[in-house]
């Protein structure tokens, strides 16, 4: 059997895969790839990204990399504290009558849900 070079046997899967209905493309290497879970992220260093067409829905391959795996705690703590606008905190104020400091912790709280807010803090005062 006669050795095939892999620039063949690229082009043989590419026709091969093309019989099948289906459009196999190379994007190239990655600087990283990250898949967040509820739970855990998990972080791929430099892997090889190949995208594969299918009808209307795409199937993405990672090849390689090297992997680093994140705990919930971990990635929680990474995220940056939100930081309400004073303008934000200004409008909170003016629709429940509260203090700004009331008006801020329901924003945080509430992670800058401006409605959410304002209700939260409409409810307690009664």
């Amino acid at each position: 059997m006669k050795r095939l070079s892999p620039r063949e046997l690229r082009r043989m899967q590419a026709r091969m895969l093309s019989n099948l209905g289906l459009d196999l493309k190379e994007l190239g290497i990655a600087e990283e790839v990250i898949i967040r879970l509820s739970d855990r992220e998990i972080v791929i260093r430099n892997p090889s990204v190949v995208a594969l067409n299918v009808d209307k829905e795409r199937i993405f391959q990672i090849i390689g990399g090297e992997e680093e795996e994140r705990t919930a705690e971990a990635v929680v703590g990474e995220a940056p504290a939100y930081e309400p606008s004073q303008d934000d905190v200004m409008l909170v104020m003016a629709q429940t009558g509260s203090s700004e400091h009331e008006a801020r912790q329901a924003l945080i709280e509430t992670n800058g849900d401006l409605a959410k807010a304002i209700l939260m803090l409409k409810s307690s005062k009664r």
